[in-house]
């Protein structure tokens, strides 16, 4: 018989002491990677037979595994996105844990799914999506664009599409690293879309490569916007490439993992015009919605379409597959098991309401904004191009490739901040992704003094 020890009360009055210092943190502190020779030594493996005091384990944890994480929610990270999640929603995902909640079928879970559903109603209502739209919560934002695009692929079998060679997506040169990962899986090409000087995806800008490549035209299949492009949060222009998706009758993917939280805020409400549209879309909670990972909602003008492709069928899940208007989340993604990752957000939008989420949002978007008129006005770096969202990707004139990676390794090491270089049309940037509401405008005067 096997016996797990120690007793519980011993575990939760270690793990709650530790929970209750972490969330006490203000600010969080950034911390740095560690080395594996480090890691080795420091960290030698606890996995034995009989197993370990949890107060020693959790010291490792604390004192040594801990501090070689970089804290995505630290206001001082500011590379690739970053993460926020309130207090609230970190404290309703350990209530998630403790629960066991699956989260796979109505006939499991149907108050966890019910709770989850008035989140997903609140996303669409903000994309104006209509009222029978609907969906699930999935991992992230890749497994979100997968699960559309197959579904996108098999309703255009379905509805009879014969390519004349191989089926294809069309994309712009700036979409997420996942769209180009989701054709492999698929097996299908990529329709390149060549960018204008301000680097969106077009209507204008699809007729003209379709007119280049008239050939192609009856491989499409479907279309993917991006609502905040992660490299530059650049929003692609959705009205006009709907027009071009309708008249082709092409499925319209919007890309909105990082971006479309900004449907809450005022200020860039209108760079989103014609995302009402989609066929399908994806926003990431864990990014500028201040839930923790791993959250991303998947949404659908009509979900039937998307049960058709992902229902599972198997002697043992009959009993979940009723008619009786029960919504099962493994019906509209590629997954089956699943916890419910979407009641944090759900217990923070619920405790905190919707205004406060624009109004962290919109204080983000002036950071932006502010940084941005900041480098306008220093003399030693440029703007490469106008934040449209959260991004700013500028440059210090005359620096190479290796300066800039010195410069952010000094950063880090000094606990100044984590921010990157990335790449821009093929030159060394640098970049802020900023998406922390305590992140200061004195943080940025810090960093760009910092390059002079």
């Amino acid at each position: 018989m096997h016996s797990f020890t120690p007793d519980t009360a011993t575990l939760m009055n270690s793990i709650i002491g530790y929970v209750t210092e972490r969330l006490q943190l203000n600010p969080v502190p950034l911390d740095h990677g560690g080395e594996p020779a480090s890691l080795n030594e420091l960290a030698p493996s606890l996995i034995n037979e009989h197993g370990n005091d949890p107060n020693h384990v959790l010291a490792q944890f604390a004192d040594v595994l801990a501090p070689a994480v970089i804290s995505c929610d630290s206001p001082r990270f500011l590379s690739f996105i970053p993460a926020a999640p309130t207090k609230a929603s970190l404290l309703f995902d350990m209530v998630v844990s403790c629960s066991s909640l699956s989260g796979i079928s109505w006939l499991e879970a149907a108050g966890a799914i019910h709770a989850e559903n008035t989140v997903l109603k609140f996303l669409a209502d903000r994309a104006g999506m209509p009222p029978q739209s609907g969906g699930c919560f999935v991992s992230g934002g890749s497994a979100g664009n997968l699960s559309a695009l197959v579904t996108a692929r098999d309703t255009a079998r379905r509805r009879g599409h014969q390519p004349a060679t191989r089926r294809m997506i069309a994309v712009s040169e700036q979409s997420h690293s996942s769209i180009v990962n989701t054709a492999n899986i698929l097996d299908v090409d990529l329709f390149k879309v060549a960018t204008g000087p301000d680097d969106r995806f077009t209507g204008a800008a699809f007729r003209a490569a379709i007119e280049r490549q008239p050939g192609d035209a009856p491989n499409l299949f479907a279309a993917v916007c991006t609502g905040g492009t992660t490299n530059a949060g650049i929003v692609d222009d959705f009205a006009g490439v709907a027009d071009v998706c309708q008249e082709l009758g092409l499925w319209l993917h919007g890309d909105c993992a990082y971006g479309g939280a900004a449907l809450l805020a005022p200020s860039v409400q209108h760079r989103f015009v014609g995302i009402d549209r989609v066929d399908s879309f994806i926003v990431d909670p864990h990014k500028f919605l201040f839930a923790p990972f791993d959250c991303a909602a998947l949404l659908y003008r009509d979900p039937e379409l998307a049960r058709l492709t992902h229902t599972q069928d198997a002697s043992y899940l009959d009993v979940i597959h009723t008619e009786d208007g029960e919504w099962n989340p493994t019906d509209y993604a590629y997954h089956l098991t699943r916890r419910a990752r979407g009641l944090p957000l759900w217990f923070s939008l619920a405790v905190h309401g919707w205004g406060a989420y624009r109004d962290a949002i919109e204080q983000v978007l002036q950071l932006t904004r502010d940084a941005a008129n900041r480098i306008h006005l220093a003399a030693h770096v440029e703007l490469v191009r106008e934040p449209e969202l959260s991004v700013v990707v500028f440059r210090r004139p005359g620096w190479s490739d290796a300066q800039y990676h010195q410069w952010s390794h000094r950063l880090l090491e000094q606990q100044v901040a984590f921010v990157t270089p990335s790449k821009w049309h093929g030159e060394t940037v640098a970049r802020f992704a900023f998406l922390h509401p305590d992140t200061s405008l004195e943080l940025v005067d810090e960093i760009l003094s910092s390059m002079r």
